[in-house]
């Protein structure tokens, strides 16, 4: 059985050992974006949902849609700026991580 130093648990409070996967994620999202256009990202969210609400959803596609465009607005009137500030940085993230593997190739590992 592994301790776990003071170390481990800042870099755990500080959120550092959650970074890669998220960044990651973040990357393949905003690759599968460009290649499969708003449909990735609809499949994305339809993963997110768990079994139960998709069964719900496909029995009441209206109650859903309503609900979906009341919680759109809410959060358009209320928290408008703070989401659109947050998909432009995951979009600019996703981007930013393509192009760095894309220089990392061309320029054959980084000067070795």
């Amino acid at each position: 059985m592994a301790t776990r130093t003071t170390e481990d648990h800042e870099r755990a409070a500080a959120g550092l050992d959650y970074e890669d996967p998220i960044r990651e994620r973040a990357a393949n999202l905003g690759a599968s974006i460009a290649e499969n256009g708003p449909e990735a990202l609809f499949e994305e969210i339809e993963n997110l949902l768990p079994e139960t609400w998709r069964e719900q959803i496909s029995t009441f596609p209206i109650a859903a849609v309503l609900l979906g465009f009341g919680a759109g607005v809410f959060l358009g009137m209320r928290k408008g700026d703070e989401v659109i500030a947050a998909g432009t940085a995951m979009i600019t993230s996703a981007a930013m991580a393509n192009v760095n593997q894309i220089v990392s190739k061309v320029g054959g590992g980084g000067g070795e």
